[in-house]
């Protein structure tokens, strides 16, 4: 339907957003240093394991890309994606219990038991290693909230809303969507960490951290539902999808923001990762993205970034750098995926 009302209003094809990158440095590097390619190259090996394709194929432009290219812009600027995730109905409560520093453990405990499909979302999570606090398995909510504390549980609530919209709906996008939940997870722990040692809001930067990965499987569903308009004339190659990943992974981060009325404070910090300004403050979410990727890629044996040129990305000490990644690295190498999770959304 899409085509035909464009064959009729006959439209300029658009030009392409200025592409800004997913992995930026907060800082100004001094001169003749060489962190920004070796990022684009961390960024590069990405996308290879996100779509489990080898570099020379995503080098090449997808003959299709500018009618797809084309018609996501529309539906970012006037329709809207068909593929955004709604706002879960559990995040209003959510987030006023993330912002307030008053509330209890019984509070709490509430508002997450509301929702039944929540709860066991929520247990799921809190049963992964990257919250699991020791060997007891976590059978209750009440038991999560006691196990994990306030601070705990909000990151696992967090990524338990999350979680059902990230879950593979069929077999062609099951290894896309493991990948991408693993990434996303680490970057948001990383986001986390790195707040909550400067003084920050860890909570926040958490779920905000979790957005890039689930902007990442709502464009790729964006991509399959266009081409399902067409007849499946258009083929989704990764190429395809790739280039559409880099050129809309933000703006789409944003309008989930903005779709689940999320703070103004998180739109900047998002703003602020996409295009960081020279010599700003320091922003969790850059180096949180970057320890992420690079220890997830690392772990999973693809080309990485060497730990000086990582150090030199990061606003991070010495002992905070290896304190930070300690603490990634015991939750990735207890975390080992299993067979692509192909349950339903």
């Amino acid at each position: 339907m899409w085509r035909v009302l464009r064959w009729f209003k006959r439209e300029q094809p658009s030009a392409p957003p200025t592409r800004s990158h997913l992995l930026n440095t907060a800082h100004e590097t001094p001169a003749g240093d060489d962190t920004q390619l070796p990022l684009r190259r961390l960024e590069a090996s990405l996308f290879c394991w996100l779509l489990d394709t080898p570099p020379h194929k995503l080098r090449h432009e997808d003959p299709n890309e500018p009618e797809v290219r084309q018609e996501i812009q529309r539906r970012l600027r006037q329709s809207g994606l068909t593929e955004l995730p709604r706002k879960p109905s559990v995040l209003p409560r959510l987030m006023s219990a993330l912002a307030d520093e008053r509330i209890n453990r019984h509070d709490l405990t509430e508002i997450l038991l509301a929702d039944p499909s929540l709860t066991t979302q929520l247990l799921d999570v809190a049963n992964s290693p990257f919250f699991k606090p020791g060997d007891q398995s976590i059978e209750s909510v009440e038991h999560a909230v006691f196990m994990l504390g306030l601070d705990g549980i909000r990151n696992v609530a967090s990524a338990a809303i999350m979680r059902p919209m990230m879950a593979a709906r069929n077999s062609q996008e099951a290894l896309f969507a493991q990948r991408t939940w693993r990434w996303g997870l680490a970057c948001a722990r990383s986001a986390e960490l790195i707040a909550n040692t400067h003084g920050g809001d860890g909570n926040g930067f958490f779920m905000v951290g979790l957005l890039p990965a689930l902007s990442y499987i709502t464009l790729r569903r964006e991509v399959v539902h266009i081409a399902k308009g067409t007849g499946d004339r258009i083929a989704v190659t990764p190429a395809l999808i790739r280039s559409l990943l880099k050129s809309w992974d933000w703006e789409t981060t944003q309008k989930i923001a903005e779709a689940w009325h999320l703070p103004p404070q998180y739109h900047a910090w998002l703003l602020a990762a996409e295009r960081p300004a020279p010599r700003t403050a320091h922003s969790p979410l850059n180096d949180g993205i970057i320890l992420g990727t690079r220890e997830v890629l690392r772990r999973a044996n693809q080309l990485n970034l060497p730990e000086d040129t990582l150090q030199a990305a990061l606003q991070l000490s010495e002992s905070q750098f290896q304190s930070i990644r300690a603490t990634l690295l015991t939750m990735l190498q207890s975390d080992r995926p299993g067979k692509p999770d192909t349950s339903s959304a």
